[in-house]
């Protein structure tokens, strides 16, 4: 490892870090969404449901606009959120995170989702006709069914987040060491001639992280499947 580039091992780093962190954030809010558009009826819910996908529809280099848009150093959301808070996101890792989170936040809450409603709902209105609250519903019977998809979301989530490309570079440009993860990397590198070896440990890196993260979320997902079967 220590023989590789050090702008390999700074790309990998970031990436990861970047990935991680867009993750946890996700998570929290991507199982309450999947929650909501899966058992809740509301006013709006298929408009929720039509901008939870959106960026699946949307040109990445359009999400990272709107971001820069909402959130970079001249707009009203980003100057306000600076001067009062201190949070930066635009140029930042932090907001590649933001952007990473975006862009994958569809898979995580289409994979929960549909655990969630492949539960049995008869289950749960049995528990509670015994008089357990909503929260000792979710917590002792659903959780436990729909922990495949959950495992399986935040899997994928983080594969998408360690290739995401089109909206970081737009919304966090490409800064060695900031904002440069493997994608960003790979397509700045290839600008540079006699960088070759650069790309192509870079691509190795990239690929092999995305499909190692494809196979653990479905050995997760079966193992986890055939438990709760049994």
């Amino acid at each position: 490892m220590t023989g590789l580039p050090p702008e390999v091992l700074q790309a990998l780093a970031l990436s990861l870090r970047v990935a991680i962190w867009a993750t946890i954030v996700s998570l929290p809010l991507g199982l309450l969404v999947a929650y909501a558009l899966a058992r809740w009826s509301f006013w709006g819910k298929g408009l929720l449901n039509g901008l939870v996908h959106l960026p699946l529809v949307l040109p990445p280099v359009v999400t990272g606009y709107a971001l820069l848009l909402m959130l970079g150093p001249n707009a009203f959301v980003g100057r306000w959120l600076a001067d009062s808070f201190g949070i930066i996101f635009a140029f930042r890792w932090t907001g590649a995170v933001l952007a990473a989170g975006i862009m994958a936040f569809p898979l995580m809450v289409r994979s929960i989702r549909l655990s969630i409603e492949a539960v049995d709902q008869g289950l749960e209105q049995a528990a509670a006709t015994l008089g357990a609250s909503r929260l000792r519903c979710f917590m002792t019977i659903t959780l436990p069914m729909i922990l495949p998809g959950i495992l399986a979301g935040t899997v994928l989530t983080f594969a998408k987040a360690m290739g995401e490309f089109g909206a970081t570079i737009t919304f966090v440009a490409s800064i060695p060491g900031e904002t440069q993860t493997i994608p960003s990397a790979i397509y700045a590198f290839l600008q540079v001639p006699g960088a070759e070896q650069i790309v192509y440990w870079l691509v190795i890196f990239s690929a092999s992280i995305a499909l190692l993260a494809v196979l653990i979320s479905e050995v997760i997902a079966r193992k986890l499947a055939k438990r709760l079967a049994d």
